[in-house]
């Protein structure tokens, strides 16, 4: 007699708790109006529904936010005591952890990801942005960059839609301390948690135009970029958008910070605890559908495990289950758009087009939405395009080496510097690697941690700047 097997029943988180709304307006001056741009229409991934209508902007509305952020700036914020900022900084981060469950379950409707990541990380770590930077607003002149380091002014901010609250976070709670007022755009397609986190701002009494909201495409990101009153830019996206955004600032003294692609390298070294490095690899790679600028994309194995290991991480990728995100089984979500997912299959379609072999997950996958099976591809060499382009979706590319050196060697082969992994049991071997590897962030023997008090932030075409701790304070002081 053989065993059916072993199944979780469904665990839906309701959407009724995330309040949506049929429509939603931009936030400019303290107040939610409409914009001049065509309205945009978010859309859940998971079933390709139309979640509500978001009116946009256009470029007379980034003049008129921008025009409010300055005046805000003038006539109060600059000008406020650092500890009265805090008490502002302090209540947002209190109202998002009040209002966590609703925030999750909205982003994983807008953006796709499962809700235990939403839950679990995304929101906790975005009220620990705005209560860590709060700490920071009265501390300023101890921050090492002088006894009285003042804000630049106007900041213009642009984000992605991998984590649409916890990106805002890593922007705006920073800009806010060190005294600066905000205009942010958020991602086109995932505008919903930033225009509930402008309602957080009218309920802790934020004064008007210290933050404003601007939805819309990627002409409303260039015209803020662009604008004349803007006095730091900080982006996060792209490299060949980042490309252009620094064309745009060169020579208009804006302060600028870029974090843009990725393509990370995860070795494995073969004293490394395998079972360990297993969960590391498929958290770095499969977490939030692998759309992270720093996702451990390039598995490089030393050679005399790499069977052993190979065979461990498609055993353990075959328990991952992909599905509903609203499910609070769910490992692996939805794709983030159609637009996405076409990117990341034809990505992977050159993987067997230029010799790679493909294993896919036997997952079952929903019939309706954006979705894509957890896939490792072996066998790859370093002038494929799996290995050199990043992909931004669930898409592992296995390498193998010999020597120490041939591993640094083929980590650092890319035009990325975001992040690395390191998997040993020699403290001597890691931190030597360490020391080599060119990224900004380098894990041991684990990935994918973040903090809001660790900078964070790449080399080469991964951007220049750090966010998070007190480096990250740097990007938004006059100094």
């Amino acid at each position: 007699m053989t065993e059916s097997p072993w199944e979780y029943a469904p665990a839906p988180e309701s959407r009724d708790v995330a309040n949506l709304k049929p429509s939603y307006r931009m936030f400019v001056g303290g107040e939610f109006t409409d914009g001049g741009g065509e309205p945009l229409k978010s859309v859940d991934p998971a079933t390709g529904e139309v979640l509500a209508e978001v009116s946009s902007a256009d470029e007379s509305d980034v003049d008129t936010a921008v025009r409010a952020a300055r005046s805000a700036f003038d006539s109060t914020w600059s000008a406020m005591p650092g500890a009265e900022r805090a008490k502002y900084l302090f209540r947002i981060a209190r109202l998002i952890q009040e209002r966590g469950r609703e925030l999750a379950v909205l982003e994983t409707l807008d953006n796709g990801k499962p809700i235990k990541e939403s839950r679990d990380a995304d929101i906790p770590t975005a009220a620990a942005h705005f209560f860590h930077h709060a700490g920071w607003a009265d501390k300023l002149g101890h921050a090492g960059y002088g006894p009285d380091p003042r804000p630049l002014g106007v900041a213009g901010q642009v984000i992605p839609w991998n984590f649409p609250l916890l990106m805002l976070a890593w922007k705006i709670a920073p800009a806010l301390a060190c005294g600066n007022t905000v205009v942010l755009k958020p991602a086109e397609t995932t505008p919903l948690s930033a225009l509930v986190f402008a309602e957080i701002c009218q309920q802790a009494g934020l004064p008007p135009g210290v933050v404003n909201i601007l939805p819309g495409a990627g002409d409303v990101g260039a015209a803020l970029v662009d604008h004349p009153g803007v006095d730091k830019v900080a982006f996060t996206g792209s490299t060949e958008v980042g490309k252009q955004i620094q064309r745009t600032v060169a020579g208009t003294g804006k302060k600028l910070t870029l974090e843009l692609g990725g393509k990370a390298a995860n070795i494995v070294f073969d004293d490394a605890p395998l079972d360990q490095a297993v969960e590391g690899i498929v958290n770095g790679i499969f977490f939030n559908q692998g759309h992270v600028c720093c996702a451990g994309s390039r598995l490089l194995v030393q050679e005399s495990i790499a069977e052993e290991l190979l065979e461990r991480l498609r055993a353990r990728v075959r328990t991952l289950r992909v599905g509903d995100p609203l499910d609070k089984n769910t490992d692996v979500g939805a794709i983030n758009s159609a637009e996405q997912l076409a990117k990341i299959t034809e990505l992977a379609d050159s993987g067997d087009a230029e010799g790679a072999q493909r294993w896919t997950s036997p997952c079952p996958l929903p019939e309706r939405g954006f979705f894509f099976a957890p896939t490792v591809f072996s066998g790859v060499q370093q002038s494929m395009r799996i290995a050199r382009e990043e992909i931004f979706g669930p898409v592992l590319s296995v390498l193998t080496f010999r020597t120490p050196a041939e591993a640094i060697a083929k980590a650092n082969n890319t035009p990325y510097g975001l992040s690395a992994g390191i998997w040993s049991e020699k403290g001597s071997r890691i931190l030597w690697a360490a020391q080599q590897l060119r990224a900004g962030v380098v894990w041991a023997n684990t990935f994918n941690r973040f903090d809001p008090t660790a900078p964070f932030g790449g080399y080469q075409e991964s951007g220049f700047g750090r966010e998070g701790g007190r480096a990250g304070l740097e990007a938004y002081l006059d100094v």
